[in-house]
């Protein structure tokens, strides 16, 4: 699967094979013994240092339900009559597809795959950039683009990418792509990135979006066992992103987000889906005593 997708997740892994995500991670760890592979945060790609870029058909089998429950939290940020910028990617395609309900929406992208998720809906006016085509990912990249953003101002971009750290924030492998997603960055007030958790702590070659630049993070629920992830949420916390996280089966409402950034000084508040409002704690060490005791609760449950 490493090989045919480039990259993998654990919980992909573990529903293909119908087992659990403890065996496959013993698994992936022999693996990288061998050289086989290298491990990611809650995933494994191909070994050689920096991620590759996969293809379109292989990044749209991964992490799938990670990235409809994102999307289904990003839609929810966009209010009617707004006008956005959202750039390419198998995740921002999922919001594209909900966007299609906002009335009065305006969208510019340089994705044909955001175009086309939007394309029969009455109410949103889709903008397109100019460019060339870059087939791999069916984006419009080039001076051509990058020209076409100059003097535009919208109220937030959604960006996605291929690997997010809090040193160096979301970056991509692709130069051209990069290129144009700094230009989508450039023209919106507020920025919000679409990652999952197996992109969290993946360094690729080119910086996109730097982490003082990020206004929000929407995310999806690291594993338990994955307490690399949450010390990477914690350091985006620590430098002011806001984050939410998708997917979490608490019980509660959500607190509103309102744009603002928090406070570097202050505990910033990490929203879930279907949730209560839950408190970072202003040191790693806190989310990591959290993480053991999950394992070790998992590890009682096993015996």
């Amino acid at each position: 699967m490493v090989r045919a997708n480039g990259a993998v997740s654990l919980r992909e892994l573990a529903r293909v094979v119908q087992t659990s995500e403890v065996t496959v991670r013993r698994d992936v760890r022999a693996l990288e013994a061998e050289g086989l592979l290298d491990r990611r945060h809650g995933g494994a790609v191909l070994p050689g240092g920096f991620t590759r870029e996969s293809g379109f058909p292989q990044k749209s089998h991964l992490a799938t339900a990670e990235k409809t429950a994102i999307a289904d939290v990003a839609a929810g940020l966009v209010e009617e009559g707004e006008a956005v910028v959202v750039g390419a990617g198998t995740t921002t395609q999922e919001l594209a597809r909900r966007l299609a309900r906002v009335p009065g929406l305006t969208v510019v992208t340089n994705s044909l795959l955001v175009a086309q998720a939007l394309a029969h809906a009455n109410r949103v006016e889709v903008v397109m950039t100019g460019g060339t085509l870059r087939g791999s990912n069916y984006a419009l990249v080039g001076s051509g683009a990058e020209q076409s953003l100059q003097g535009l101002r919208v109220s937030r971009a959604f960006l996605s990418g291929s690997g997010l750290t809090a040193e160096r924030g979301l970056s991509t492998s692709n130069m051209l792509s990069a290129s144009v997603d700094r230009a989508l960055v450039q023209a919106a007030a507020e920025v919000v990135v679409l990652a999952d958790h197996t992109k969290l702590g993946t360094d690729t070659m080119f910086q996109t979006v730097p982490t003082d630049v990020m206004t929000r993070l929407v995310t999806d629920e690291p594993p338990p066992h994955d307490d690399r992830a949450a010390t990477e949420l914690q350091a985006l916390a620590d430098q002011g992103v806001q984050i939410t996280v998708a997917g979490s089966t608490a019980s509660g409402g959500v607190d509103g987000m309102q744009g603002r950034r928090p406070r570097r000084d202050s505990p910033l508040p990490v929203q879930r889906r279907g949730g209560p409002t839950a408190q970072l704690r202003s040191a790693p060490a806190g989310l990591l005593e959290q993480q053991a005791e999950r394992a070790r609760v998992a590890d009682m449950r096993r015996r």
